[in-house]
């Protein structure tokens, strides 16, 4: 239960804006927004905040390094703002363009609350919980016994320099900054007043003091990923609670990674896809929400463009299909239940898919299956009526070229792969094409 029946507080990491967020980042959205969803469909209200990190998260997820957002505003010879407003503009569309519900969603930065983490951090000094250092002010973890618990850590294994740089002025490893000192030899771009010295805040005390702010010292709902856990997420709850004296957050739902060819995705690997650059090679942002949505978000999820294909066509034959039955039906209850009942059993959007599929195909009037399928939609948000496809793009394909992929697919199957290049070549002579994927042959006109 909530802690208050009347709304629930959920809290979402919100992006670092010093680049594009990549479709791995996107995960956590699609994640809080499926949240969202049910919990509105249960009759909740939600009042969701989503941050934006624009100062304070410094390379290498530590306390030590340039901030991400400076630097990229240096290497473009850009303003800090400028930077700000298009990462940030360029997040807002991918949300819009994944179907995930902004509506009275606030998305505080942490640059316009800089008061409040003082006020935070001030807290914790007059409870005994900072010490100071040259280069800033930190918490010390060794006095918050619960520390380890989230990430289930073993800091007696910890040694310093396992981040970045350790400070070796800290008395324990995991200690965390506060508020950093700008320090004589830099130049900031970024720095306001503080009791303790001009500086800038650190990256976990932002979290929260807005959530504080925005949902009380006791809220119910904290998303993120899994790269979350062990440090940003644990430096939030225990700086959190230690200045409070309350419970910080109920639950924690945090996604799995997806990995690209067995690899995290990751800015710094080079390996990592952009929505833009999905809808550049012809996907629907949905049919990629649909891809997500067909694993549980626990689950780790490896991304290739061959698995998008295949999801892409199923979620194009349900909009299809949806759009196509006639309106004013009726939704089936005992269906809605069904699917209810699996997505409020820890999210499983999986078997909520499935639930979907056995709808398209049940024994009932076309308008009910739309109806129903409608009503299962307000949770899983994959249909739009504006991407159905055109009745050109739905032609038959011909029987010749059907016969001619069935004939490739047989000397595929006997390793006679110059026969299998030839039909290929005749296949494509006359206006089609054929990709090789998992789920089989996938063939489309060339015109």
């Amino acid at each position: 239960m909530p802690i208050n029946p009347n709304l629930v507080g959920l809290y979402s990491c919100g992006p670092t804006v010093y680049n594009y967020a990549h479709i791995g980042n996107m995960r956590s959205y699609l994640l809080s927004d499926i949240v969202r969803r049910t919990l509105e469909q249960n009759g909740y209200p939600v009042r969701q905040i989503i941050n934006i990190t624009d100062v304070g998260h410094l390379v290498g997820d530590a306390d030590n390094g340039e901030d991400k957002v400076e630097q990229a505003a240096r290497a473009s010879n850009h303003t800090v703002a400028d930077i700000i407003t298009q990462y940030k503009s360029a997040f807002l569309s991918d949300l819009s363009g994944l179907n995930i519900k902004t509506t009275e969603t606030i998305f505080p930065h942490a640059s316009q609350h800089i008061a409040e983490q003082i006020e935070l951090i001030k807290k914790l000094e007059n409870k005994g919980f900072v010490y100071h250092l040259d280069d800033g002010i930190y918490f010390d973890t060794k006095l918050y016994d619960k520390y380890p618990e989230l990430g289930h850590l073993n800091l007696d294994g910890q040694t310093a320099g396992t981040r970045i740089e350790e400070n070796a002025q800290k008395r324990s490893p995991a200690d965390f900054a506060l508020w950093k000192f700008s320090g004589l030899q830099s130049t900031r771009l970024q720095e306001w007043d503080s009791p303790w010295g001009v500086g800038f805040p650190g990256w976990a005390i932002e979290c929260s003091a807005m959530s504080i702010k925005y949902l009380g010292a006791h809220f119910d709902i904290h998303t993120g990923g899994e790269d979350h856990i062990p440090v940003h997420h644990t430096n939030e709850r225990a700086q959190s609670e230690c200045a409070t004296g309350e419970t910080f957050v109920n639950y924690w739902l945090h996604n799995a990674f997806i990995t690209v060819d067995g690899k995290k995705m990751a800015k710094s690997e080079q390996n990592f896809y952009t929505i833009t650059d999905l809808v550049a090679k012809g996907y629907s942002p949905l049919a990629y929400r649909y891809f997500i949505l067909g694993a549980h978000y626990r689950s780790p999820l490896n991304f290739t463009f061959e698995a998008l294909a295949g999801a892409k066509r199923a979620w194009q034959k349900i909009n299809n299909m949806v759009w196509a039955w006639p309106s004013g039906g009726q939704c089936d209850e005992q269906l809605l239940t069904t699917f209810m009942t699996a997505i409020n059993n820890d999210l499983n959007t999986a078997k909520a898919l499935a639930i979907l599929h056995e709808t398209m195909n049940a024994n009932l009037e076309p308008s009910t299956k739309r109806a129903t399928i409608e009503k299962f939609d307000e949770v899983l948000g994959i249909l739009n009526e504006a991407e159905v496809l055109s009745a050109s793009e739905l032609t038959p394909i011909p029987e010749e070229i059907l016969s001619l992929v069935q004939d490739r697919e047989i000397a595929r199957e006997r390793a006679d792969w110059g026969r299998a290049d030839l039909i290929r070549a005749e296949i494509e002579a006359k206006g089609y094409e054929v990709e090789d994927t998992p789920e089989g042959p996938a063939i489309k006109s060339r015109n």
